[in-house]
């Protein structure tokens, strides 16, 4: 566990702006700070920066063909629960569905507080009462609890999760999951009936928007439990002295990143020191890269290429490139 001022401090003394034992002043720790988020923001525009993928869930309503998801947004959950430590004590689930990476909010909780893990909650299911770790420790007395997902960059991948027959009985060990196409803005426009009534989404096109994302489903659902799939976007710090859990790697990458973008703020101009810290800077991107580096996707082919089906006039409403 490491803070934001002792990272600063580090790139300071590594550029020369401070000596050993030195503290920064209030005035270039602020300005360090600012500069410590910025490259946060930008880390999460780097998919092999991006150590973790979240996992959104999130209950289908039936005829609901549209969500919004972000801060306020309709994906998320309401719950009343409690916290001691960090354990979050959830006693009963109002709406919605909980999930790890999801950020809390209410009445005496720390900002930035995320679920980090389950503990007796969601043994089988994702809207359980029961325990969960939060990743900052507190005391907060039984209250109404919202969980929000941050907004999404994109969607990498998706399933629908399906827990009852067409029928309305359940299905034995859970469910069955089906794959969700991702699509491109083009691809569904190409949707002729986009209110088309189906089972459950076989589709979903997602817009980012300024705040809140929009995700759209297809065809109109009548059932599901949606799983989609985005990479973490990094916590931006509140203050200082915020503690920041990373694996191993990122904070050696943290700051020499940062002294390398310090150093025209002080006027850095020793070619010699310039070099050594843009190469500390880029060995130390490159580990963590080649660590989160993912093994080539499988190739997958149309059904059409595999069975010998013939299309039938349904094609009409998908554009042509949905079965």
């Amino acid at each position: 566990m490491v803070q934001p001022i002792d990272i600063i401090s580090r790139a300071l003394k590594d550029i020369g702006a401070l000596e050993a034992g030195e503290t920064p002043t209030p005035e270039a720790a602020q300005d360090a700070f600012d500069m410590f988020n910025d490259m946060l923001d930008q880390w999460s525009n780097e998919s092999m920066m991006v150590y973790y993928k979240t996992e959104i869930i999130f209950p289908i309503t039936p005829g609901q063909t549209q969500y919004t998801i972000g801060p306020g947004g309709q994906v998320g959950a309401t719950f009343v629960g409690s916290i001691s430590g960090t354990t979050l004590t959830v006693t009963s689930i109002t709406s919605g569905a909980l999930a790890i990476g999801q950020t809390l909010s209410g009445t005496g909780i720390t900002a930035g507080t995320t679920i980090v893990a389950f503990n007796t909650g969601a043994g089988g299911n994702v809207n359980e009462a029961g325990t969960y770790t939060v990743s900052v420790s507190q005391s907060v007395s039984s209250t109404t609890i919202s969980a929000y997902y941050q907004r999404p960059l994109s969607i990498t991948s998706a399933f629908v999760r399906v827990n009852t027959n067409s029928n309305g009985t359940p299905i034995l060990n859970g469910g069955l999951d089906y794959p969700i196409s991702i699509l491109n803005i083009e691809d569904y426009e190409l949707i002729g009936l986009k209110t088309l009534n189906g089972p459950w989404p076989k589709a979903l096109y997602y817009q980012p928007s300024e705040i809140l994302g929009n995700i759209f489903v297809w065809p109109n659902p009548a059932q599901g439990e949606m799983h989609m799939f985005t990479d973490t976007i990094f916590s931006r710090a509140n203050t200082y002295y915020d503690v920041i859990n990373l694996p191993q790697g990122y904070v050696n990458a943290l700051r020499w990143c940062l002294a390398e973008r310090l150093m025209p703020m002080y006027g850095k101009a020793s070619q010699t020191q310039i070099q050594m810290i843009m190469k500390f800077a880029g060995q130390a991107k490159a580990t963590v890269k080649r660590t989160n580096m993912k093994p080539p996707p499988v190739a997958r082919y149309a059904d059409a290429l595999l069975v010998g089906r013939s299309k039938d006039a349904g094609w009409i409403l998908s554009g042509g490139f949905l079965r």
